[in-house]
């Protein structure tokens, strides 16, 4: 039994020093060390196990049990962006956000566009738009096909802050300036680097040899695309701080939470989910494993009333996000 305990010790170490390796996150840029980033991705499987590890010294009336659970308590914040209780707010929401990846409708645009126009939603953000999707009553900006915004109110002004080459990127992010109730605000739309995964590159089969090159292979296929997204939340990061309206940033970011992206696109943000959400934040479904990679951040003076993330609308393999505000506040 000292020995299996001993086993779980260590293995209870490892974790933590792995949970504690996302937190770097905040400081190291993946092209000085991707592999944090890379570690972002297995968040979710890190801090089960590790409750489950301290649930085992809980039962085994251990003094140890203290210890971790100390330690545990610096995930807190990191837990909440995925998973988040936060109680009711009493501010009356004055704005409605949708933003959703619709795969550029090839699951259905006709659908989309009647879920759009009864959403009644203030202003739509679309990430791999296509030509096919519309509002109705609604002003438009966007024509590169890959992001759309639709607004109820005046649109003033709109340009692209990262439009793909084809060559050494496939990123994309756009703002709008929006007047809304008298007040001007900067809608950010992003879509950063795709990782362009299929079901068969990620699903393991059992076979060690090709499980093994499979699991290669995605590493080969991360890595640079997490330095490629240095340098595109470098851009978009400078638009945050250099506007002079209030921000509110929505879109596919590629990238879960606690991730080098995370970190710095939400530096001064709200995250919309952590203030005002409930239950899950996952966003994409296409695989069996729990992937955040939606958001909707916002400047400060903007209060989040409501997030929630739309799972019984199939009609892409993301779900569509929907939060509202008071811009009161």
């Amino acid at each position: 039994m000292k020995v299996f305990r001993l086993i779980i010790l260590i293995l209870h170490v490892g974790i933590l020093f792995l949970l504690l390796g996302t937190l770097m996150n905040a400081y190291v840029p993946p092209k000085i060390f991707p592999w944090f980033n890379l570690l972002s991705l297995g968040f979710p499987i890190f801090i089960i196990i590790y409750a489950v590890f301290t649930l085992f010294w809980l039962f085994s009336w251990k003094k140890r049990t203290f210890a971790f659970m100390l330690a545990g308590l610096i995930f807190m914040n990191p837990v909440q962006r995925w998973v988040s209780f936060s109680s009711d707010k009493k501010e009356t929401a004055d704005l409605k956000i949708i933003s959703f990846n619709v795969k550029a409708g090839l699951l259905g645009a006709t659908d989309i566009e009647k879920y759009l126009n009864s959403a009644d939603a203030d202003v739509v953000l679309l990430q791999e738009s296509g030509s096919k999707v519309s509002v109705k009553g609604m002003e438009k900006s966007g024509e590169n096909g890959v992001l759309k915004v639709f607004s109820k109110h005046k649109l003033i002004e709109s340009k692209e802050l990262i439009k793909s080459d084809l060559e050494t990127n496939n990123a994309y992010a756009s703002q709008t300036d929006i007047e809304i109730k008298g007040k001007i605000y900067r809608f950010i739309n992003i879509y950063l680097e795709p990782f362009k995964f299929e079901k068969g590159m990620v699903k393991l089969d059992g076979v060690k040899e090709e499980d093994e090159q499979k699991l290669k292979n995605i590493v080969k296929r991360l890595i640079p695309v997490f330095k490629k997204h240095q340098d595109q939340v470098g851009t978009i990061k400078e638009a945050i701080e250099t506007s002079p309206y209030p921000v509110i940033i929505a879109g596919d970011l590629n990238s879960v939470p606690n991730s080098y992206e995370y970190y710095h696109l939400a530096d001064g943000l709200e995250d919309a989910f952590v203030k005002a959400g409930k239950g899950s934040a996952t966003s994409f479904h296409d695989y069996k494993f729990p992937i955040r990679i939606d958001y909707i951040f916002t400047s400060k003076t903007i209060q989040p009333v409501s997030y929630k993330v739309d799972r019984t609308v199939k009609l892409s393999d993301h779900y569509p996000v929907v939060a509202t505000f008071s811009l009161n506040h």
